[in-house]
């Protein structure tokens, strides 16, 4: 698939995360409508969702409104008008879960199959091309090879998560939340279960694992993997966090405009929107939430992928402990924190333990809390206090590039504007007839003033004066002139910006299998006659629907308990255990897992 555009897409919990998102250059933000989002905390109202659009658009950047929940019938006509005030804002996509959604009569916005929805083969990318879809999130599982292949067979814009937290199972194929507490992770509500510690024996009885986060990953960072994620057909980069605050959209968005930059530069391409940001601070992602990162399965299975003995954020390694007094500490290589900022290190059992720095004095390190800081002890700092007020008091503007060509006719001064989009405006004034005694003086007034963007969005790269007549012109019509022609270079922009459209083609294109059990979350009558129309001969109910959950399957992932303990045949041909083997949470609740080795997967059973 080729791709003239390459967007970088982030995520807003609000409306101040989302302008910080767009001003740091991203290319498109994504957020929360009021309700029938996949993270229930993170909706946002109409207006604000509005104000967002409105500030986008400036820069062509877009924004897509996630409506990634499954939906009941009493919701569907709720989720219908929502999406028409959507359209009506001017938003440039909806992501959507529920394949009801594509059973109503819909206004023409272009609509998005989110993870949720399991893309995860070329025959589901293909069949949601085929029913007028415009992009796929592709599950976050895919390598760059599998990610390859499907490009190469499909016309739909490709999507895929670049950085921020995992989930450890397929997306929208978790049911553990749901069946252990009734809070449905494809409803919004999910209450990470898989963040919680663990056990893990085999049918035999010993322990293998005792009191670990064996389902708890670090965080994705795919950044040394943009370039080859672009030439395998990625177009879309997306950056995790919705519930994130300022700081970290700040950080995370200012880095990876600056990575992705330099690919576009170097494979002569474009990014997807206009502006170029400026910032005061240098951005650096182990600066930031993180429980470690990983490329996750984006080069193969590696066992870099799990967080065991803590779901919380480490943040940065900083060094490991020289020596230890009383009441402070020095770090190797005479390495020094800063006052208030937060540490974290793990204990002598592996447990994560922190404190904040009270003081330092010359390389001593005064912590309020030094129990269990030893020699060698491996530092952490979770919380950068300088780095943090940086980020909060930083001077931030994205700017668009226009260049002035300032010109005379007989009885005109005319001011013609091009923006890096190419849109042209032109401003005539008439000339008053008397000629500049001080033709420098005149030249430098020019200059000075129509250089004067001040609050404006533009910034000029270029200023050309063909001057013949030199006419003389009070400064304040200098600045008129100049005022008009941004004005009218905004509605011009305005009226020459991409829109782009998508109507779903109510067809009986087959879907790839035809039988679906609850795992394909069809939670309304819209979705069930979706499915049926395209082929399907038997649906279960979501998982929602059913009363118990005993013995289904709960959670299928692509981590795999037996590969990261050294149990898998595949890599060890001496081992030695004795399957099935068993999940026992804090409750003492036993999981049974069941290994398809022919997939690599891992299953949990409730």
């Amino acid at each position: 698939m080729f791709m003239k555009e390459i967007e970088l897409l982030a995520p807003a919990k609000d409306l101040e995360c989302g302008i910080g998102a767009i001003v740091l250059g991203a290319d498109a933000v994504y957020i929360g409508a009021p309700q029938f989002g996949a993270r229930s905390s993170a909706g946002n109202s109409l207006n604000d969702i509005n104000k967002l659009i409105n500030f986008a658009h400036k820069y062509y950047a877009k924004i897509y409104i996630t409506i990634n929940t499954i939906l009941m019938d009493e919701e569907l006509s709720e989720a219908r008008k929502l999406i028409e005030e959507i359209y009506e804002l001017g938003a440039d996509g909806i992501i959507i879960q529920d394949m009801g959604i594509l059973e109503m009569d819909l206004p023409p916005i272009p609509l998005i199959a989110s993870t949720q929805a399991h893309n995860i083969s070329v025959e589901k990318i293909k069949f949601f091309e085929q029913v007028g879809l415009k992009r796929v999130i592709l599950a976050r599982e895919l390598s760059i090879e599998q990610i390859k292949e499907i490009s190469e067979q499909v016309n739909i814009e490709l999507e895929a998560f670049l950085h921020g937290a995992l989930c450890v199972s397929y997306s929208g194929q978790c049911y553990m939340s749901q069946a252990i507490g009734g809070r449905s992770g494809n409803r919004g509500q999910c209450a990470q279960p898989c963040r919680k510690p663990y056990s893990l024996k085999d049918s035999a009885g010993p322990l293998i694992a005792e009191k670990q986060y064996l389902l708890s990953l670090k965080d994705m960072n795919r950044s040394i993997y943009i370039e080859e994620m672009i030439k395998a057909g990625i177009s879309s980069f997306k950056i995790e966090g919705r519930l994130k605050d300022l700081a970290y959209i700040k950080n995370v968005v200012s880095y990876y405009r600056k990575e992705i930059d330099v690919i576009l530069e170097k494979l002569n391409m474009k990014k997807a929107s206009s502006g170029k940001p400026f910032t005061d601070f240098e951005p650096d992602l182990y600066k930031t939430f993180n429980r470690g990162y990983t490329g996750y399965f984006i080069n193969g299975r590696k066992k870099d992928i799990l967080s065991p003995f803590t779901p919380k954020s480490i943040g940065e390694k900083i060094g490991a402990v020289q020596e230890v007094k009383k009441n402070y500490f020095i770090l190797e290589k005479n390495i020094v924190l800063d006052p208030g900022d937060g540490i974290c290190f793990f204990n002598e059992k592996k447990q994560l333990e922190g404190t904040i720095i009270n003081k330092i004095i010359n390389n001593k390190i005064f912590p309020k809390e030094i129990d269990n800081i030893n020699k060698n002890t491996l530092i952490y700092r979770n919380h950068p206090v300088k780095f943090l007020k940086q980020l909060k008091n930083a001077k931030i503007k994205r700017l668009i590039d226009v260049k002035f060509l300032l010109t005379e006719t007989s009885n005109q001064i005319i001011l013609s504007a091009c923006d890096e989009d190419n849109n042209n405006a032109v401003v005539a004034f008439n000339a008053p007839g008397e000629q500049a005694q001080d033709k420098d003086k005149l030249i430098f007034n020019y200059n000075k003033q129509l250089s004067k963007l001040g609050e404006t969005d533009f910034n000029i790269s270029n200023l050309s004066l063909n001057l013949s007549h030199y006419y003389y012109i009070p400064v304040k019509d200098i600045n008129e002139i100049r005022r008009k022609v941004i004005e009218q270079l905004l509605a011009i922009r305005e009226m020459n910006r991409k829109k782009d459209t998508c109507r779903i083609v109510h067809n009986d294109y087959p879907y790839p299998v035809k039988e679906l059990d609850f795992r394909a979350n069809i939670y309304n009558d819209l979705a069930k006659k979706f499915y049926q129309r395209h082929g399907v001969k038997k649906l279960e109910p979501a998982a929602e629907s059913l009363a118990d959950m005993s013995g289904k399957i709960v959670m299928t992932t692509k981590h795999c308990l037996k590969y990261q303990f050294n149990l898998c045949s595949k890599y060890n041909t001496n081992v030695n255990v004795k399957e099935p083997l068993f999940l026992i949470d804090d409750q003492n609740k036993t999981y049974k897992l069941n290994f398809n080795c022919k997939k690599c997967e891992m299953e949990i059973i409730y």
